[in-house]
């Protein structure tokens, strides 16, 4: 067998996360008779002996090398305590996850069923050689202190115990960040820890190792504070034990410089705050509820520099800052390791990162008209997307320089491409998407909640905080599943065929014949249409009852656009609407426009529905890069149909040159760039991703977009619509439970952008 038949690539799987599910694909080739014989018997034989010959070759010709154990005993779950090895899964299943949607890091999720350090060891060395790195998880001091130290010592992989060096890691480049903004030298500052777990144990010895002194270090647990003159003190607690004559809390706040918190709620009181010193930096990140409650620290004091492990206030400790990227590193230099060199790194990666500008994407996803270096954001946020560029190589430099990486990173900038290109985006846009809408939730009504999928697509929405749902339909109904789904939420429920409600009815009937009497509408017509759900629901958002309106589930899109038209009317500035589908694809997210509204649009018409997605994919929180298709380049037809977007183009290069947009192109000289390069050199879309389509008519776009959802199985949200005065949005007939999840978040950022917009032209009059 020749040296090229040898060198076998792996038959590598990965999971693929979508909303609610995890899909595995292999990534390489499996159709063929050889694929297969690659992947298996005769061929799998090869790279078995050259690993015989040489063990490191397994990282060459097998999964190992991105592939983590996640290994817990379940003996100090999350803030359930000693729960079992069974009860841990769920959390460890989670954190796998994290790994791979973070970091592109395959997990498998090991949980053991011992508490025997001995034997938690022995095990977790006995399958080592099937992994390039181990975290553990939730296991309970002090015995997670051994079983780390051991296994570090004894092992050749990677090896962490996240519950230690996660929250250190965060918390202390959120230190050094709060430190240089208080004007205060760590080295000076006087630190009080609440807790003397395996989290503050670490994350006092990282602090240590980053200038601060151990005098000026108190430390408590749940008996007071660790004083030398205290029996029975771990070795562990007796390394933070003070000679002080202190004994509670507020004695040890006086004065203190930094609390840290890693114990339990509402044990720090306003008058501790209160003597603390000048600009105090408080992180309370006892979880879900904090040692003092965000708001009543910073009403307590203007001066204080707050963090929390809670997402919903500023500086949140979060643990997927760390661990994925710090994992990723590692690997990626086959480091035998991760020592306290690294860690470091990582910190300083994550300090430094906050002080640089934000993007664009992030301050949308937070909801933030510009994130600065200041007392609310000392550290980044988890979908910050540079994490993934930043922290791992400060982390595999560190690996590199401390001598513990065996395949060192001699091209930098190659490997940060790399890097980003691990992940796709698709599911990184769709948290994003949820993320923003969880910020400034709405009202939403669901005009067909007596469907099963629509009902739970609600329960979804208002347990994850994205949307408040009122709920339109049969009462009975809706009633009946809502008991089914066990969901208990006490939401509004209207029916408006029943005749409750007769005000509200009789009120929307008035506002609409008013707007439509003298085009045929009788008040009596108006009455009867407000039995019909989409009238109504419309009048509601009309009328400010709800924000946002879902429908489309059950009924044909033309049917469900009529009365929104009819209601809603145009959006200022808008001269007609159309529809935009996000397709999530292997390249990243496609905008194509439009798929739903205009049948054969005028290259006036064009050139409004390219402007209107323009906006959308800035909402997205990306650079729209558009091509306008047709079934011709540049001029090769002279058809009225290739010449109207021949036209729309011209009438955006002069009025709008900001707009990173050319055409007319077939399909795949848009999307493969090498293509274009080569035949279109002068194109305005050289060197630049293509991310949006524009169609010249329905039948294409429609045409594509679900040829696309059939075949790849590409996840899709829309269609969008674009162009109307009010958050109107009309799903697919159909449409799955996630589908109207991400249409609702969708449908939550649209109400909190024209409200935006609202106040804007509000201002300016």
């Amino acid at each position: 067998m020749s040296k090229q038949s040898k060198r076998r690539e792996a038959l590598v799987y990965h999971a693929k996360p979508t909303p609610g599910k995890i899909k595995v694909v292999p990534t390489k080739k499996y159709a063929s008779q050889r694929d297969l014989a690659l992947a298996y018997s005769p061929g799998v034989a090869e790279p078995c002996l050259e690993i015989a010959k040489d063990v490191n070759n397994v990282y060459k010709y097998t999964a190992k090398g991105n592939l983590v154990a996640v290994i817990s005993n379940g003996t100090a779950v999350l803030g359930l305590g000693n729960i079992g090895p069974e009860a841990s899964k769920p959390v460890m299943e989670g954190k796998g996850l994290l790994f791979k949607i973070f970091a592109d890091i395959d997990v498998f999720d090991i949980e053991v069923g011992t508490e025997d350090i001995e034997e938690f060891i022995q095990t977790v060395k006995m399958i080592a050689p099937t992994f390039g790195g181990i975290n553990l998880e939730d296991i309970k001091a002090p015995e997670a202190f051994e079983i780390e130290r051991r296994l570090k010592e004894e092992l050749d992989i990677p090896v962490m115990h996240d519950d230690q060096h996660g929250t250190a890691i965060i918390s202390a480049a959120a230190l050094l960040n709060a430190l240089e903004l208080s004007e205060k030298k760590i080295e000076d500052a006087k630190i009080v820890v609440s807790g003397a777990g395996a989290a503050a144990i670490s994350c006092t010895r990282l602090y240590l190792a980053f200038g601060a002194k151990r005098e000026n270090v108190v430390m408590l647990d749940s008996k007071g504070v660790i004083r030398d003159d205290r029996d029975n003190l771990t070795s562990q607690k007796a390394e933070f034990a003070t000679h002080r004559k202190i004994d509670t809390l507020d004695e040890a706040m006086k004065d203190a410089d930094v609390f840290v918190g890693l114990s339990t709620s509402d044990i720090v009181t306003p008058a501790m705050l209160l003597v603390m010193a000048k600009n105090p930096i408080v992180f309370a990140m006892a979880n879900p509820d904090p040692e003092i409650q965000y708001q009543l620290a910073i009403d307590t004091r203007d001066d204080i520099i707050m963090a929390t492990g809670r997402s919903d206030h500023p500086n949140q400790v979060n643990n997927v800052l760390g661990f994925p990227f710090i994992f990723r590193g590692a690997l990626d230099v086959r480091a035998t390791k991760i020592n306290e060199a690294m860690k470091m790194a990582a910190v300083k990666a994550l300090a430094k990162l906050a002080k640089e500008p934000v993007p664009e994407q992030v301050n949308i996803a937070y909801d933030e008209t510009r994130l600065t270096f200041g007392k609310e954001y000392i550290i980044p946020k988890p979908f910050d997307p540079r994490l993934i560029a930043e922290v791992p190589p400060a982390v595999a430099k560190a690996a590199m320089e401390s001598g513990v990486a065996l395949e060192p990173i001699e091209d930098w900038e190659k490997y940060k491409d790399s890097l980003l290109e691990r992940l796709g985006s698709d599911n990184k846009i769709v948290r994003l998407l949820l993320n923003r809408a969880k910020i400034s939730p709405r009202r939403v009504v669901y005009a067909e909640a007596d469907h099963i999928d629509v009902l739970k697509a609600a329960q979804i929405v208002y347990d994850e905080g994205i949307a408040v749902p009122i709920l339109l339909g049969r009462k009975d109904e809706i009633e009946r599943l809502k008991e089914e789904l066990e969901f208990d939420a006490d939401l509004q429920i209207i029916d408006p065929k029943s005749d409750e409600q007769v005000e509200q009815k009789n009120k929307y009937a008035t506002v609409y014949w008013k707007q439509r009497k003298r085009r045929g509408v009788t008040l009596l017509e108006a009455q009867k249409l407000m039995r019909e759900r989409n009238y109504f629901a419309a009048m509601m958002v009309n009328e400010g009852d709800a924000d946002a309106l879902i429908s489309g589930y059950s009924r044909s899109y033309p049917q469900v656009v009529k009365p929104m038209l009819e209601l809603i009317g145009l959006a200022p500035g808008s001269t007609r609407i159309a529809t935009t589908n996000v397709m999530m694809t292997e390249r990243g997210p496609m905008f194509l426009s439009d798929t739903s509204i205009n049948i054969n649009p005028s290259a006036k018409d064009l050139i409004k529905i390219a402007q209107m997605t323009s906006g959308v994919v800035k909402m997205f929180g990306l650079k729209p890069v558009m091509a306008m298709t047709s079934y011709s380049n540049f001029g090769s037809s002279k058809d009225q149909t290739a010449t109207k977007v021949r036209e729309a183009v011209s009438y955006l290069h002069n009025r709008h040159p900001d707009l990173l947009v050319d055409g007319e192109l077939q399909t795949d000289f848009a999307l493969n760039s090498k293509m274009l390069q080569s035949i279109f050199p002068f194109s305005k879309l050289c060197g630049h991703k293509v991310n949006t389509l524009i169609f010249p008519n329905l039948e294409s776009a429609n045409i594509t977009y679900k040829l696309l959802k059939e075949l790849n199985k590409a996840e899709s949200i829309g269609p969008i619509m674009m162009g109307l005065r009010k958050p109107v949005h009309i799903l697919q007939l159909d449409a799955s439970v996630d589908e109207i999840v991400n249409m609702t978040a969708i449908a939550v950022i649209d109400a909190q952008q024209k409200d935006k917009e609202a106040l804007t032209r509000q201002k300016s009059e």
